[in-house]
């Protein structure tokens, strides 16, 4: 479980895309090797239940691991806090760049500087936060993956996701053209609003995971929300 951690870390931290595939290939085959993904795909054929997520969800919360870990009466709480602690590392840095993007302050400093003095220490709270968010996840998998709001939070990764994607892969490499411009161009700005947008909708989402207001097992529930929680109702 270790080596899949590091190697994870490493492939989140190297900054050429072309190595990323290959690094991502690497990384999924020793977590497959030491998690044991392996288990999960022999369940495919058994059942329609073991078929679905939720089914590998449920597998995941009966193992050892998941259990000792949901159980713990200082280990949850320990990952719980180092999430909090990254998450607020990395978006408290990243607003940083987004304000300088929008030109709403630090007008005078070029945006290159600004990344140049942030960039490693977003990487490093961006790992640490993805990887004690997998093991969050990992000690209530079905719980997690049957909750609206964890649902919400992870296609708003996504969109947020894209969005730094489409700053770095097209905005960023015209970076010399306004660099020390006090307003960046309209392209630079929408994205630093929408980076903006969506952290607050993402930690928003992720505090209210914590709440038990639309869980499966609290029925009768609306119809359109078991659909988008994926209760099993009878």
């Amino acid at each position: 479980m270790l080596d899949c951690l590091i190697t994870m870390a490493l492939f989140a931290s190297q900054p050429p895309l072309c190595e990323y595939l290959g690094r991502l290939s690497a990384a999924f085959r020793l977590c497959k090797h030491f998690v044991g993904i392996h288990r999960i795909e022999a369940l495919r054929g058994s059942s329609p239940e073991h078929m679905s997520l939720l089914g590998a969800a449920q597998w995941l919360a009966d193992t050892k691991w998941s259990i000792e870990l949901h159980e713990s009466l200082y280990g949850y709480p320990i990952v719980e806090s180092i999430h909090v602690w990254a998450l607020c590392l990395f978006v408290g840095l990243a607003i940083v760049l987004d304000l300088r993007l929008t030109g709403l302050t630090f007008k005078t400093v070029p945006v290159s500087e600004i990344t140049k003095r942030i960039l490693p220490w977003t990487v490093l709270g961006f790992v640490v936060m993805v990887l004690s968010g997998a093991l969050l996840f990992y000690a209530i998998p079905v719980r997690s993956y049957q909750n609206i709001f964890f649902r919400v939070k992870l296609v708003l990764l996504v969109v947020a996701g894209i969005n730094a994607w489409a700053f770095h892969s097209k905005i960023y490499l015209q970076l010399q053209t306004w660099d020390r411009d006090p307003v960046p161009p309209k392209q630079a700005r929408f994205t630093g609003y929408a980076s903006l947008v969506l952290w607050v909708l993402i930690i928003f989402c992720g505090r209210m995971i914590a709440y038990n207001w639309f869980d499966c097992d609290k029925q009768p529930q609306l119809a359109i929300i078991n659909t988008v929680a994926g209760c099993m109702v009878q």
